[in-house]
């Protein structure tokens, strides 16, 4: 999303459709177990690009074919399955995303993420609608992969706009913890376990501090595997928004932001280096003035 200029976004009209096609692109290299990360995307259309991309259709009322948008959901009568690329039932395919996120609901994706992809108010309730109803074409079209599956609700079927539910019930894709998968099987190439381990304070960051922080974002695994290793946690933070005290349950001991005076972003921006370091340095200084105290 972040590559998308603000007065430019609009995930009603934005797709999924290049992630299938790196899917197929895989695929003719041979693979056999591919991941699929999430994250930052600026979509919402439940993965639908992504199936057409793999050889789905979508048919209207009138057996038209609709382009996979998420303005397009609601107009979609039925997923034509039989064009589907066999290859994808020899490859597992996992999921790496944020398991909070889910395709419906007060926390569906339309309402919690539409509003900075872009979208109008009203758009978030269009959006929103039409996902429900993704949710139940996904059921009938792929019967085997969504039995037992909640689509609505179900931990990170609200990944990348819905990603996750459309590959969960089109390709079987199992769903999981982003964490799980890039740090438990090593694939970030870092232990950050036994980092933590070795540490006497754990800092952490985040460009804003808010609610949504324990929702499954960065610092508050940081904080959670810090916890268990018995480790205290401090958080920079670019922003501390509403919400923000949420994160103390979360494992995060204390947030310092970064801002000390008043500046525009793209200034807080080219100055990170330095209001990173000069926060650290305060952050510091009060464990090494408590520390004092205490003495």
């Amino acid at each position: 999303m972040r590559l998308v200029p603000a007065g430019m976004r609009d995930p009603g009209a934005t797709t999924t459709i290049g992630v299938g096609e790196l899917i197929s692109v895989a695929l003719d290299g041979g693979a056999r177990r591919i991941i699929i990360g999430c994250g930052d995307s600026g979509t919402c259309d439940g993965g639908a690009g992504a199936l057409v991309a793999l050889g789905a259709r979508l048919l209207d009322a009138g057996g038209h074919e609709v382009d996979p948008i998420g303005s397009n959901l609601a107009r979609v009568r039925r997923i034509e399955t039989s064009g589907m690329d066999p290859r994808l039932r020899d490859v597992e395919v996992l999921v790496a995303g944020n398991m909070h996120n889910l395709l419906t609901g007060e926390r569906g994706v339309a309402r919690v993420f539409g509003p900075q992809k872009g979208a109008s108010p009203e758009q978030v309730e269009a959006l929103e609608a039409g996902l429900v109803h993704w949710a139940g074409l996904l059921a009938e079209a792929f019967p085997a992969q969504a039995d037992h599956r909640d689509l609505l609700t179900g931990p990170g079927t609200g990944a990348s706009g819905g990603l996750g539910a459309g590959l969960a019930a089109g390709l079987g894709a199992r769903l999981c913890s982003r964490f799980d998968i890039l740090m438990d099987a090593d694939l970030c190439g870092v232990d950050l376990d036994a980092q933590i381990a070795r540490a006497d304070l754990v800092i952490t960051a985040e460009g804003a501090v808010d609610f949504q922080t324990p929702r499954g974002k960065i610092p508050a695994e940081v904080g959670r595997r810090a916890k268990l290793a018995g480790k205290p946690v401090i958080a920079l933070a670019g922003s501390i928004g509403r919400g923000s005290q949420a994160v103390h349950a979360a494992g995060i001991d204390a947030v310092m932001g970064i801002i000390p005076v008043p500046m525009d972003l793209p200034e807080a921006v080219s100055r990170a280096d330095e209001l990173v370091t000069d926060a650290t340095e305060r952050a510091l200084r009060l464990i090494l003035l408590g520390a004092a105290i205490a003495a």
